[in-house]
Parts: C-alpha cells; sequence; structure tokens
C-alpha cells in the first residue's frame, strides 16, 4: 500500500505522505509569492488550500496576483469585515455590498456610519487578520441552513439556500459566525492582510484591495462621481420595485410576473436615454456627440437608439464607428502576445479620423471607410457630407480620449460613457461583478455572430480588459452623462443563452475553472424567457432578435 505521494512544484518533485493538505505543503514555499498563498492550483484545477493531496499530481501556489487568488481574498475581507461589524455592534449589524468602484467595493451598513466608526472597523478587522483565526469549510444540510440565516436575520441568505437544490450546502465558519459564499475562500483571517478603508458620507465606505491591474498594489482612491450618482440612481430604483438582490428577481420569476418587470425595466432606461437626446437637443452648440465604454457595454445599440431619439427632437444624424478607422492589420501595433493589439490607440489610423471629422463639420465631402475585418483592410465605398444642423454620433472604445479630435472646440462635444452598472447582488456579501456581467454577455454574442465557443473569448478577455483598464476607464470623468446599460433582469436571460455554452468547455481546457465558476453563479439565478424582450432592447445585441440588425 502506498502511503505517499509524489507532487511536483515549480519543475521539482517532492513526496508527502498521503493526505496532507496543501495548506501544510504551502508553509514550505511561501517565499516564491509576494503575497499570502491563498489557493492551489492541482493538476490545472483550482483547490482551496483545505485540500488534501492523495494522488500524484503537480501543484501551483496561487496568491493575490492572480484572478482567482484575487477574488478570493476579497471574498476573505468580506468575511472579516462582516465578523468585525458583528463583533463591534451586535449580531444584528450588518454590511451591504453595494457594487465595485475605483478597485474597490462601495459598502453600506444597516446602522448609521460616520469616520470613527470606520476606523473603529477598520482596526478590528486588523486585529482579527492578526489573529490568523481559522475560516472553516463545512457541509450543512440545506434546510439546517435556511433555519440558521432566519435566525440572525439574514433573509436574503436564506432566500439563496431556498433556491438552492442540493441536500447539502457549504457553509464557512468564523468563529462563531457561519456565512455562505459562492467563492472559494481562504482558510484563515491572515491570509487576508492587505486592506484599506475609505469613509465615504451618507453611510458607507470602500474597502480597498490590490488588484491584479495596478501593479498588485493598494489604489488611493478617487471619487468617480457620476459613476457613483448613477449607481444610487439605479439602487433607488430596485429599492423602489423591491428588487435588490438575485432572491428577489428569482421571486418575480417563479410568480409568473417577470414579463410586466421587464417591459418597466426597459421602459425606465429608454425614458433616461431620451432625456440625454432631450438635453443634447437643447444645447445648440454641441456638433459631436462622442460614445465610450468598455467591451460589451453595448455601444452600437445606444448609439443607434439615441440617433433615434435625436430624430424625434427634429435633428439629422449621421453615424460612425471607430472601428472603421483601425489601421490596415499590417500596420496595427503589436501586443505583448505577437497579435495585433486592436485595444490600443495606436491601433486606430487617427490622422484619418481627425482629418475625416474635421472635414465634415466644415460641410466637405469625404469618402468614409468601412473595416474589413475579415480582410483586415479599410475599404471606401461610401461618400458622405453633413447637411447643416445635422450631428455627427461616433461610438467607439476611445470615444472619450482626450488625444482624439482636439483640434475641435470641447463646447461643440458631448460625450457619454457607458457601462453595465449591475446593481443587483446575490445577496448582501455576494456581489454580481459588472465585469463578469460583460463578459457573459460577449460570450453569447461571439458565439452567435462569429462562431467562437466559449474557450476563445475567455482566451481574448485577458487583453481585453488591459486594454479597457488603459484606454477607457482613465477618461470617465471626462463624459457628460454616464448611461448605465444594464438591466437588472438581464442574468436570467443571459443563463439561458450562455449556460450551454459553458458547459461545452472540457476539464482539459484551461479555461475550464473559469466556465465552471460562472456555471456555479448562474445556478443562483432562474432562467428567464426572452419573448418579452423589446426588439430594440440592448440585450438584443447580444441574444439576437434586434430591429439595428447587429
Amino acid at each position: 500500500m502506498n502511503e505517499t505521494v509524489n507532487v511536483k512544484i515549480n519543475g521539482e518533485n517532492y513526496e508527502y505522505f498521503k493526505g496532507i493538505s496543501l495548506e501544510e505543503i504551502s508553509k514550505s514555499f511561501q517565499s516564491i509569492c509576494k503575497y499570502p498563498i491563498i489557493l492551489a492550483k492541482v493538476n490545472k484545477s483550482i483547490k482551496e488550500l483545505s485540500y488534501q493531496v492523495t494522488h500524484d499530481a503537480k501543484i501551483e501556489f496561487i496568491d493575490l496576483t492572480s484572478k482567482d487568488g484575487n477574488r478570493v481574498h476579497i471574498s476573505g475581507l468580506t468575511f472579516v469585515a462582516v465578523y468585525a461589524v458583528k463583533s463591534l455592534y451586535g449580531r444584528n449589524a450588518d454590511i451591504i455590498i453595494q457594487h465595485s468602484l475605483d478597485k474597490g467595493l462601495y459598502i453600506e451598513t444597516n446602522f448609521d456610519l460616520n469616520e470613527d466608526k470606520v476606523n473603529q472597523i477598520k482596526r478590528e478587522m486588523i486585529r482579527i487578520i492578526a489573529s490568523d483565526l481559522d475560516i472553516t469549510k463545512l457541509t450543512i444540510d440545506r434546510m439546517e441552513a435556511i433555519k440558521y440565516f432566519k435566525t440572525i436575520n439574514d433573509l436574503p441568505k436564506a432566500g439563496v439556500m431556498k433556491y438552492n437544490t442540493n441536500t447539502y450546502v457549504t457553509l464557512y465558519r468564523l468563529g462563531n459566525l457561519y456565512n455562505y459564499f459562492y467563492s472559494m475562500m481562504p482558510t484563515s483571517t491572515g491570509k487576508v492582510k492587505d486592506f484599506d478603508l475609505t469613509y465615504i458620507k451618507d453611510n458607507g465606505f470602500i474597502l480597498r484591495f490590490p488588484t491584479t491591474y495596478i501593479n498588485d498594489h493598494i489604489k488611493e482612491y478617487e471619487h468617480h462621481p457620476h459613476m457613483f450618482e448613477v449607481f444610487k440612481e439605479y439602487r433607488d430604483w430596485a429599492q423602489i420595485m423591491n428588487i435588490e438582490n438575485s432572491v428577489d428577481l428569482n421571486k418575480v420569476v417563479s410568480s409568473g410576473k417577470i414579463n410586466e418587470l421587464i417591459r418597466i425595466d426597459e421602459t425606465v432606461q429608454s425614458n433616461r436615454l431620451l432625456n440625454i437626446a432631450t438635453s443634447i437637443n437643447q444645447n445648440k452648440n454641441i456638433k459631436i456627440v462622442l460614445m465610450a465604454g468598455p467591451s460589451s457595454s453595448g455601444k452600437t445599440t445606444t448609439s443607434l437608439k439615441l440617433s433615434m431619439y435625436l430624430r424625434s427632437c427634429g435633428l439629422k444624424i449621421r453615424t460612425l464607428s471607430m472601428d472603421d478607422y483601425f489601421k490596415d492589420r499590417n500596420e496595427a501595433p503589436i501586443g505583448a502576445d505577437g497579435k495585433p493589439d486592436f485595444e490600443s490607440l495606436e491601433a486606430v489610423d487617427l490622422n484619418l479620423f481627425n482629418e475625416q471629422i474635421e472635414k465634415l463639420l466644415n460641410y466637405e465631402e469625404v469618402i468614409l471607410p468601412t473595416y474589413n475585418f475579415i480582410l483586415g483592410v479599410k475599404e471606401y465605398k461610401t461618400k458622405a457630407r453633413l447637411e447643416k444642423n445635422e450631428i455627427l454620433v461616433i461610438e467607439g472604445i476611445h470615444g472619450l480620449d482626450s488625444n482624439i479630435l482636439t483640434n475641435i472646440p470641447r463646447e461643440n462635444k458631448f460625450k457619454i460613457y457607458l457601462s453595465p452598472l449591475t446593481e443587483i447582488n446575490i445577496d448582501n456579501h455576494n456581489r454580481v461583478s459588472t465585469s463578469d456581467n460583460r463578459l457573459l454577455r460577449r460570450m453569447i454574442r461571439d458565439n452567435r455572430t462569429r462562431g467562437y465557443g466559449v474557450d476563445k473569448t475567455l482566451e481574448a478577455w485577458k487583453n481585453v480588459r488591459e486594454g479597457e483598464e488603459k484606454y477607457i476607464f482613465p477618461y470617465q470623468d471626462d463624459a457628460d452623462v454616464t448611461f448605465n446599460t444594464a438591466l437588472i433582469y438581464e442574468i436570467g436571460v443571459l443563463k439561458t443563452y450562455v449556460e450551454p455554452l459553458l458547459y461545452s468547455v472540457e476539464p482539459e481546457s484551461d479555461y475550464y475553472e473559469d466556465a465552471k465558476r460562472l456555471i456555479d453563479f448562474l445556478r443562483l439565478f432562474l432562467p428567464i424567457p426572452s419573448d418579452a424582450i423589446p426588439q430594440d432592447s440592448i440585450i438584443r445585441e447580444f441574444i439576437g432578435g434586434g430591429c439595428f440588425n447587429i
């Protein structure tokens, strides 16, 4: 009987007793990681450190500098924050994670908050982390879990358990507190020592932490007022509709009232866009509307829909896409992966773009390019000349970049930042990531319009996200208005389209863990049919069946 296992770590072979935990092995390898080891990859499969090694394996240790480790670091910090608040202010005190904000999480509390209390919470978190308390993974009978969460008045968690059909559920224990997280967790509080808190007026604070997009350090908080206000507006509306988390949405679906919610949500979003069109119409200085946002934010549909509303105001509109001004592929900048980098501003033929826009505004005729993505070249077929009082609506990821159209006065430009700023969360402590929402949208569209599998979308996603950090997010505050393209019901609709695609990812794939994580996330939402979604909805840009032929 073989009582040992052979493992390979960093190219070296080691022998351990069978059943040894990853936690125990990791102690000898902490020096190879910048931050505390928080997870491990065992033969390509992500495992918590409590996992026991019973077979020969290749092991790679992970800290918060990886996206998987970073995600677990945030979940661990969240649990510590919950524990700290309850330790300080009693078992009924709680935090409510609202949304991401400037590389951190904006959090509110169910009790009055001030700067002194935030500092007190921070000191208590530091104490808990220094104590290196165990975070223990437990398998609990689902009905017992529901009873427990009702007992501590965590009704959203009890609701999540209700829509989970498994006999048993996984909970995590910290001290005498049990909690549910749909992500993996660290094995102790000492693994999540890197954080900071910033007080925000009106009962909130920012939980800040290192991220993979800013060289793994904690960014100084920078307030983004447009973004903050749009999130607040969306949250206030969701509260009016009594839909603040996945449980509330699932109740609407299970009661057969989802079609009514879809109609209301679409009407509200359309009205907000109509208000933007009205503002543009009232400002006679505006000659160009520039629209930008990250991948899968619905730029194309929003630009076409806004143009339709502007026409209803009596304006003449011409729409352009900056994508048509890409340099020919043989002239495109090359990224670190050796492939053309279409996320960079250098990928745009900026001289041609600036020259043609200036000529159009001077009422001169130009021949507009159309980019052939198959051949990788611009093709010139369409002659264009603006009429008097005709407005240009231009969409593209670089639409807000201060380096474009520098020869046109700022008062002649109206800038719109687009993003699906998802406000609905799973429960008070598990949020729905805005980037995950966009990723699901992109997977569906890539498959529908290009025939791409999920693997291909995930392969490209890292470069897409890095491009957004460099070329889009830094310019969001220069927008005249921020428009939220998220819809409160959309996760349930996206589920029906993307879940089968995620199941196609094989266990041998480098992206299997990503697919599995998203499947686990989608299980928390009931499916929603798309029949009632109007043809001009932003969601139609991704699932198809829209009136804009995109």
